[in-house]
């Protein structure tokens, strides 16, 4: 199985060891962040620093004047990495040790942005904002995204992209000192609470025949045992049905979808357009399940694998974790890739990984991504070695 490696150019600018390094876990790629959102990150192995505050969302590459003169909505230029461009500085460096480099795009988290322009982001039914979560309905969002998108993947030396949050980001979001645990939220509750009623998602609730006031109303009613903490942490969609009631839910998601389907399809075509040859990949963060939220954003399998390459799935967990992610891609055409979490300290398991991605190969997938090579300890990073080379009977 072909693996790759996430990366930030934070892991490998300064460090001359750190291609080297990574090239000896026996992966043949790196998904090298090119647009990130705002992050503290520690570089356990890195020679002049051990921690890198990246304050706000940003490129991590001098952005095209032409493409963003006189635009409102533009993107941030990093501080925190010397270099006029980190990306491909770190992208160089790879490459000379033999690895092929993808780039990693973050669009739909930004909290900048929202602080900014707080009338971009997603609002609930209780009128309070996101900042962390631009509204994809809105034209002039999804005008931005679809640019960056095209901007940050077609980097010079990357051979293909991988597309992050390429949909709605909602309330799932570990912002600063996150206070939200106090009552469970089940995936039912939060995607109620993702629900976006900005004057743009508004008018295309009542385009699909459903009353934007009605779907307000129904949400905070549903939501109510929840705050009394009389109400079961209701999973799946059928638990979204169960709480609003099946009309109420699936005109909203029919809604969400065709916004969704809407900035994929125009994203991944920027993306092509842009690229430097026409065999460039672009993949897409995704989960199966089209009412989801976040980085792996919620889609049609079939359809995503119609319009991108191929899709990266969240696979760390247990069997039945994987299965429910997996399963409804087999059978279908295209790049299927396990995400697996490496690092203990972040909930990772390297030393099941040999196990793992044998158990996510059989369910059809076809290759690894590992994250996070940059964050992980030197043990982890010895495990992950270990398992690649057990998976490739080394």
């Amino acid at each position: 199985m072909k693996a790759s490696a996430f990366l930030y150019p934070w892991d490998v600018v300064g460090d001359p060891d750190a291609a080297g390094r990574i090239a000896e876990l026996g992966v043949e790629q790196v998904t090298l962040a090119s647009a990130y959102h705002s992050t503290r990150a520690l570089t356990p192995r890195h020679p002049g620093r051990r921690i890198v505050t990246a304050e706000h969302a940003a490129v991590l590459y001098p952005p095209d004047p032409g493409r963003w003169e006189g635009r409102v909505l533009r993107p941030y230029r990093q501080t925190w990495v010397a270099g006029e461009d980190p990306y491909a500085e770190a992208a160089g460096i790879l490459a000379d040790a033999g690895l092929q480099v993808h780039s990693w795009v973050v669009l739909a988290h930004n909290s900048r942005l929202g602080a900014e322009h707080p009338d971009t982001s997603v609002v609930n039914a209780y009128g309070d904002r996101y900042p962390w979560a631009p509204c994809i309905a809105q034209p002039a969002v999804r005008a931005y995204l679809v640019d960056l998108a095209a901007e940050a993947a077609a980097r010079p030396g990357a051979s293909g992209t991988e597309l992050e949050s390429c949909g709605w980001y909602g309330f799932a979001h570990l912002h600063a000192h996150d206070k939200v645990s106090g009552v469970a939220l089940g995936d039912a509750a939060q995607y109620l609470m993702s629900l976006c009623f900005c004057a743009d998602c508004r008018a295309g609730y009542a385009g699909v025949d459903l009353d934007p006031d009605e779907l307000r109303a129904g949400v905070r009613r549903a939501l109510e045992p929840v705050w009394a903490g009389t109400g079961s942490a209701e999973q799946g969609w059928a638990g979204v049905e169960k709480l609003l009631g099946a009309g109420l839910a699936d005109a909203s998601l029919r809604w969400r979808v065709q916004v969704a389907r809407g900035l994929q399809e125009a994203a991944v075509a920027a993306v092509r357009d842009a690229a430097p040859e026409p065999g460039f990949q672009v993949l897409l963060h995704a989960d199966p399940a089209p009412y989801r939220t976040g980085a792996n954003v919620g889609t049609d399998p079939a359809h995503i694998l119609s319009t991108a390459d191929g899709v990266v799935l969240p696979c760390t967990g247990g069997d039945a974790a994987r299965e429910a992610v997996l399963g409804p891609y087999a059978g279908l055409s295209g790049v299927v890739a396990a995400n697996f979490n490496v690092v203990t300290g972040m909930g990772g398991s390297p030393s099941t990984l040999a196990r793992d991605a044998a158990h996510a190969a059989s369910l059809g997938a076809g290759e690894l991504r590992l994250y996070h090579a940059g964050l992980a300890s030197g043990p982890d990073l010895s495990a992950v070695g270990d398992a690649l080379s057990a998976i490739r009977g080394g």
